[in-house]
C-alpha cells in the first residue's frame, strides 16, 4: 500500500468481541479492526462500520471499478469482505441506502500524521509547534482532501471526532491512540474548513464524558454555542515587514512606550448596540491611536471565552481569537494594519487559570488532566476557576506553545501575562490549612516559576524584540530580570504599587494632601528595581471603583484639573505608560463591558481638553528623550525638591542620554496659584515652558509661563534658580530654550 495507507499484520475475520466493541463505541484500538488488512490467503480484508448504509462496496480510487462487495456481518452496520485486487494503490468506499449511493475515502486506510519527531517532542513536553500537529487541520493526503485531528487524552479509553458529518455519533470516527504519549489522531477525508466538531471521550471506566471543544482548536463557534470549527488555512499576506524588522527598537527599555488598553467589545458599538467586527474596529481605531500618539494598543484577552462577563479572563479556546468579532484571518488583518501604521500590538494572556465549563479543559479525559487533582493547588476560590498543573510537562508545553502561537502566527508584539502573583504563590488568597507547601516547606510554586522562566526564555530566544509583561502585584524580586541572573525573565512589570499609592493620593482633598505626600515620592525608592510600566488599567474603573475622573475630589473644575495633573505626573514619571480606554477623555461613568464608551462627551470642552492633553503628553513623551530614554535607569531621574509636603509641590528632572535636553517638571497638587515660586535650576540660561496641564486648550484656567531666565540665586542646592508661576492643580514641563 502507499506510504499513507496503513498496513497491519495478517489477520482473518475480526472476532465477535471486536465487532461488538466497534458497534458499541467501546473499542480502544479501532485501527486494529477497521480499514484494510492483509488476509492470510494473500488477499485484502476490509472492515467498515457504516450504520448509515445498507451496503458497502470497495471500489478503485481512480476508475471507480468495483473491487469487492462487503458483507454486513452485524445488524448495527459492521461490514467486512475480501478484495483479491491489491489495494496498495488506494481505494474508496461506495455506500448505499435504498436508492441513494455515495462514495468516500476510508479514514482507517491512512497512517498517522504524527511523525516520530512529533511523538518524541510531545512526550518530552518541548514541542513548541504543537499547535500545527494537535487540534484540527485541513490537509491533503495522497490527493485526498480532508481534516486531520489529534487530541491529548491519555486516560480516555476511546476518543472520537463528532460533528454534523457523522450525526454527532462517537461510534463513527474513533481515533488511533499513541499509548506512549496519550495522543489520539485520525485523518477524516472529505471534511472541509467550517465544519463543526468536538471530541467525544470515554473515561477510564468507559463512562461517557461531556463532549469537549478542542483544546488546540483555532476557531470556535460564536458563544454561547461551544463547538470547535475546522479552521481555514491562513490566507493573509502580511505587509508589516518594516515594523517587524524594527519593533525591537520600538519596544526597548529606551523607547517611548505608551499603551492604550482596550476591550474590543465595548470600545465602540455599531447600530442597535451591535458589536463591531475586527475590520470595522480597525477602521476607527487606527486613525484614533495615530491621532493621539499612542505607540501600542493592548487588547484585553482575545482567546475564545464562553462568558462575556469575564472580559476574556476565563478562556476555553486558547488558540482561537474570539469569534465575537470575526475570523482568525480578520484578527490577523487588524494586527497587520496596526503594524503598517507603526502601532505595536500587545495581547493579554491568561495562563493562570481556566473555567470549569463542561465543554472545556476541566477533567478533560475524566481525570484532572490540565488541572491539579488536589483543590489546594488546583482550584481558585476567588474566581471559581481551575489552576493549571504546571509541573506536568504536557500542560506546561500546551501553555508555552500557546504563547509562541500568538506571536508566531499573529505577529503579536508581546504578551501581558495576567495574574502572575496567583501563579507564584501556593498560598495566594488562601487561609492557613487551605494550601500545600512545596517540597522545601515554602509557599513558592516551584513548577509555575520554572514554567514562567522557560516560557520567557524560549520566547525571547525565538522572537527577539518582543515584550513579555508581568501583571505581578507583590514584591517578588527580579520579575523583569534575566533568568540566568535569578530573575523570572520578563521584559517589564506593571507597577501596581505606584498605581495604588498615587490613586490614593489624588483622591484626597487637596487640603489633606500634605499628610500623604509620601504616596507620590515612595515609588521613587524602588522605581528601578524592575523595568516598570505605570498602569491605569481596566481594573481601576470597574467593580464599584468608579471612573478615573470619578476618583477626583472637589467641584467639577477641580476634578478635571486633578485628572489633568495626575496624567501629567504619570507621563513625566519614570516608567512606560498604560491607560485604559475612556480615561483619555475623562469618561464620567464606570466602565461597563456591555456598553460603548460615552463618545458623546467629546462634544464638551472639558472632556475634549483631557483628550487634547493626552495627545500632547504622548507627543512630548515621544519627542523628548529625557522623558523615555532612561525610564528604567536611575540616571534618568533627579530630585530638585521632593520634600515640599506643606505646599504639595514636587519638582524633579528627567534626563536622557548625555547630550540630550533635560526636562524639568514642576507639580502643584493644590488649587492655589503659586506666584514667584523659586526652583533650583540644573543649568543657567533661559528655560521654556513646553507643556502646562492648566493651559486653556486642555480645559484649564490658563495660568501660563513663557520663557524664564535663571538668576544667580542659590536654591535647592544649586547655584542658580528659576522664578516661575505654578498653576493650580497642574504639572508643567520645562526645557532649556535653546534646546526646545
Amino acid at each position: 500500500m502507499s506510504s499513507n495507507l496503513k498496513t497491519r499484520p495478517s489477520q482473518s475475520m475480526p472476532n465477535a468481541r471486536d465487532i461488538q466493541d466497534i458497534v458499541a463505541g467501546r473499542h480502544g484500538d479501532p485501527f486494529s479492526v477497521l480499514g484494510p488488512h492483509h488476509h492470510p490467503d494473500g488477499s485484502w480484508m476490509v472492515n467498515v462500520f457504516a450504520p448509515d448504509a445498507d451496503a458497502v462496496d470497495v471500489i478503485d480510487a481512480q476508475s471507480g471499478a468495483p473491487l469487492a462487495k462487503l458483507d454486513k456481518v452485524h445488524a448495527a452496520g459492521f461490514f467486512s469482505g475480501l478484495s483479491h485486487t491489491d489495494l496498495s494503490g488506494g481505494y474508496r468506499l461506495r455506500k448505499s441506502r435504498g436508492n441513494h449511493a455515495w462514495d468516500s475515502a476510508d479514514p482507517y486506510a491512512y497512517a498517522s500524521t504524527l511523525g516520530d519527531i512529533d511523538i518524541y517532542l510531545l512526550g518530552e513536553g518541548t514541542h513548541l509547534d504543537a499547535y500545527d500537529k494537535l487540534g484540527a487541520h485541513a490537509d491533503t493526503i495522497n490527493g485526498v482532501s480532508g481534516v486531520r485531528f489529534a487530541v491529548w487524552a491519555p486516560n480516555a479509553t476511546r476518543a472520537s471526532v463528532v460533528g454534523h458529518f457523522n450525526g454527532w455519533d462517537g461510534r463513527r470516527h474513533p481515533m488511533r491512540k499513541h499509548p506512549a504519549i496519550g495522543v489520539w489522531d485520525i485523518f477524516i477525508p472529505g471534511l472541509v474548513p467550517g465544519d463543526l466538531y468536538k471530541f467525544e471521550l470515554l473515561g477510564a471506566s468507559a463512562q461517557l464524558l461531556p463532549t469537549k471543544a478542542d483544546p488546540f482548536g483555532q476557531s470556535h463557534e460564536l458563544p454561547p454555542a461551544t463547538s470547535s470549527v475546522v479552521p481555514a488555512p491562513a490566507e493573509l499576506s502580511w505587509h508589516d515587514q518594516a515594523w517587524m524588522e524594527t519593533r525591537g527598537r520600538a519596544q526597548s527599555l529606551a523607547a517611548p512606550v505608551s499603551i492604550y488598553e482596550m476591550h474590543l467589545g465595548s470600545w465602540r458599538r455599531g447600530d442597535n448596540d451591535s458589536l463591531l467586527d475586527y475590520d470595522r474596529i480597525g477602521d476607527d481605531l487606527i486613525p484614533y491611536l495615530k491621532d493621539l500618539g499612542f505607540t501600542h494598543v493592548e487588547f484585553m484577552p482575545v482567546a475564545e471565552y464562553p462568558f462575556g462577563g469575564s472580559w476574556g479572563y476565563q478562556p476555553t479556546g486558547l488558540f482561537a481569537p474570539t469569534s465575537r468579532f470575526g475570523s482568525p484571518d480578520a484578527f490577523a488583518r487588524l494586527i497587520d494594519r496596526l503594524h503598517q501604521a507603526g502601532i505595536g500590538v500587545l495581547v493579554d494572556w491568561v495562563p493562570g487559570h481556566f473555567p470549569n465549563d463542561p465543554h472545556g479543559l476541566a477533567r478533560f479525559d475524566g481525570t484532572a488532566l490540565y488541572e491539579h487533582e488536589d483543590p489546594r493547588r488546583g482550584f481558585h476560590k476567588d474566581w471559581n476557576t481551575l489552576i493549571y498543573n504546571y509541573g506536568r510537562r504536557e500542560v506546561a508545553n500546551f501553555l508555552e506553545c500557546n504563547a509562541h502561537y500568538w506571536i508566531e502566527k499573529f505577529h503579536v508584539d508581546g504578551l501581558r501575562v495576567d495574574a502572575v502573583a496567583s501563579m507564584l504563590y501556593l498560598d495566594y488568597s488562601r487561609n492557613p490549612g487551605e494550601w500545600e507547601p512545596n517540597q522545601y516547606g515554602g509557599r513558592e510554586n516551584l513548577e509555575a516559576i520554572d514554567f514562567l522562566r522557560r516560557t520567557n526564555t524560549t520566547l525571547y530566544r525565538d522572537h527577539p524584540g518582543i515584550m513579555m509583561i508581568a501583571e505581578e502585584s507583590t514584591a517578588w524580586p527580579q520579575v523583569s530580570r534575566p533568568v540566568d541572573t535569578g530573575g523570572l525573565g520578563f521584559g517589564f512589570k506593571w507597577n501596581m504599587g505606584w498605581m495604588h499609592d498615587t490613586l490614593e493620593y489624588i483622591a484626597q482633598d487637596p487640603i489633606h494632601r500634605r499628610y500623604h505626600h509620601d504616596k507620590l515620592t515612595f515609588g521613587l525608592l524602588y522605581a528601578w528595581d524592575e523595568n516598570f510600566i505605570l498602569p491605569i488599567s481596566h481594573d481601576e474603573v470597574v467593580h464599584g471603583k468608579g471612573s478615573l475622573l470619578g476618583k477626583m475630589p472637589g467641584d467639577r473644575w477641580q476634578r478635571f484639573a486633578n485628572l489633568r495633573a495626575y496624567l501629567g505626573f504619570m507621563w513625566t514619571h519614570p516608567g512606560k505608560k498604560l491607560l485604559f480606554m475612556g480615561c483619555e477623555f475623562g469618561q464620567e461613568r464606570e466602565w461597563n463591558h456591555d456598553r460603548s464608551l460615552d463618545w458623546h462627551l467629546l462634544a464638551e470642552p472639558a472632556h475634549r481638553g483631557i483628550q487634547n492633553l493626552i495627545r500632547e503628553l504622548n507627543a512630548i513623551y515621544r519627542t523628548l528623550p529625557a522623558l523615555h530614554e532612561r525610564d528604567c535607569d536611575p540616571a534618568g531621574f533627579e530630585w530638585i525638591d521632593g520634600g515640599n509636603a506643606l505646599d504639595s509641590v514636587l519638582v524633579f528632572l528627567r534626563k536622557g542620554a548625555d547630550g540630550t535636553p533635560l526636562a524639568l517638571i514642576a507639580c502643584n497638587f493644590t488649587p492655589v496659584v503659586r506666584q514667584d515660586f523659586r526652583i533650583g535650576a540644573p543649568l543657567s540660561g533661559r528655560w521654556k515652558e513646553l507643556l502646562n496641564t492648566d493651559a486653556a486648550e486642555f480645559g484649564g484656567s490658563d495660568v501660563r509661563n513663557d520663557v524664564r531666565a535663571t538668576e544667580p540665586v542659590a536654591q535647592h542646592g544649586r547655584p542658580q534658580s528659576l522664578v516661575m508661576t505654578l498653576p493650580p492643580l497642574a504639572v508643567s514641563v520645562w526645557v532649556p530654550e535653546d534646546q526646545a
